[in-house]
């Protein structure tokens, strides 16, 4: 049971969606994961793997996939904005702040602030604001093959 949640360097990867149920980009995106989740614990037949070579790449992708409504923690948060790096990276998650200093500022006096989604990779120290697909199929991709074995 203990190889089944963690790889031979540590703990399989955890992708964390900041989750809004009533956005349609958001859930676009949670439907997203959960079939690229669903491919990557699936054991694909010969004929699938030869004749979808974008899924078979994706099936080795296996994460635990984390999905709030919540807004993240103030630590939570700094690590987003370090993920995303950049000048412009506040402003991408809070609604209104010029700087990280502001962007918590924000989110600690109104969450609902923060825009979703946002889907994060922990492990990795990535995360993708919004809903393009391949900002997120690539984020899934990267993710090493060594923390997957089970």
């Amino acid at each position: 049971m203990f190889k089944r949640f963690f790889g031979e360097h540590g703990a399989k990867n955890v992708v964390t969606l900041f989750h809004k149920p009533s956005s349609t980009a958001s859930t676009r995106v949670l439907t997203l994961l959960k079939q690229t989740n669903a491919q990557a614990v699936s054991h694909a037949t010969e004929d699938q793997a030869s004749s979808h070579q974008t899924q078979s790449k994706l099936e080795r992708v296996e994460f635990d996939l984390d999905v709030t409504e919540a807004p993240p923690t103030a630590d939570q948060l700094k690590s987003i904005l370090e993920y995303l790096g950049g000048p412009g990276a506040a402003s991408k998650v809070i609604r209104g702040a010029n700087n990280e200093a502001d962007a918590m500022r924000v989110l600690k006096a109104d969450g609902e602030k923060f825009e979703r989604p946002v889907v994060v990779d922990w492990n990795q120290g990535k995360a993708v604001v919004g809903d393009s697909e391949s900002e997120i199929l690539s984020l899934l991709r990267s993710i090493p093959k060594e923390t997957n074995k089970a």
